[in-house]
């Protein structure tokens, strides 16, 4: 497993949304408005969302271009690990 620049940031926009989420369950628990708990969750969703964007982008600039011109593999391999990687985009 490799370490990139962007892990750091990607954990901290996880850590924020698993808080935001716990306050989301005790929303819930409480009896609070259906809206303003669809209001929280997408705030979640988009958050995790972000994270994932960020954490594929870095995989494709970093990973992929790197394992390219260092000849670690194939085009071909490449290639399928970069469609693999962008059906979560």
């Amino acid at each position: 497993m490799s370490t990139h620049t962007s892990h750091p940031e990607i954990i901290k926009r996880l850590k924020r949304a698993e808080g935001h989420l716990k306050s989301i369950i005790t929303m819930l628990e409480g009896g609070r408005n259906c809206l303003e708990i669809a209001q929280q969750l997408q705030a979640v969703e988009s958050a995790v969302g972000n994270a994932k964007k960020t954490l594929v982008h870095d995989h494709i600039d970093h990973c992929l271009e790197q394992a390219v011109r260092n000849g670690a593999q194939t085009a071909d391999e490449t290639i399928r690990e970069f469609k693999a990687i962008t059906k979560y985009l």
